[in-house]
């Protein structure tokens, strides 16, 4: 079975509301085929978790500038045991953030690309509240990496 794994670090409401979003998306009866979702806290993902996926949506918020040290954890302790294996792997992001989101997206895609990771939907990004546009944008990064997931554009 197709699988697509969601890293997160969700420590608000915020960024709650956007993993619920984006597994909402990822679930959705409107793709072409069944794709297992697997969720996991970006502090107890691991290797094996990412090695055994089809596509990876990656979830933080921004702080201080950057993401969290929670998915920087994560896409340490990955980086060696991955880097032959997942080039080519679809990936997502959706970053929270009070003020300031540019840091985090600038950090992590920088690490995704380095892991050759292919960008299969556009990054979505949101400070302050979410927004029913920034839930629907959510929704939208979940279906989508899914759909890459099952191998469709």
């Amino acid at each position: 079975m197709t699988r697509l794994l969601v890293v997160h670090h969700t420590p608000s409401p915020a960024c709650q509301e956007l993993l619920e979003a984006v597994l909402a998306g990822a679930r959705t009866d409107e793709l072409p085929g069944e794709v297992e979702v697997v969720t996991r806290p970006a502090l107890t993902a691991g290797a094996a978790d990412l090695l055994a996926a089809d596509a990876v949506v990656l979830g933080t918020p921004a702080n201080i500038g950057t993401m969290s040290g929670a998915l920087k954890h994560f896409l340490d302790q990955i980086y060696y045991p991955a880097l032959q294996d997942t080039a080519g792997l679809p990936c997502g992001l959706y970053v929270h953030g009070g003020d300031d989101t540019a840091g985090a997206v600038r950090d992590v895609l920088r690490i995704t690309g380095a892991l050759g990771w292919v960008t299969a939907a556009a990054t979505v990004t949101t400070t302050g509240a979410p927004t029913a546009a920034d839930r629907e944008a959510a929704w939208e990064l979940g279906a989508t990496v899914a759909l890459r997931a099952l191998g469709g554009e």
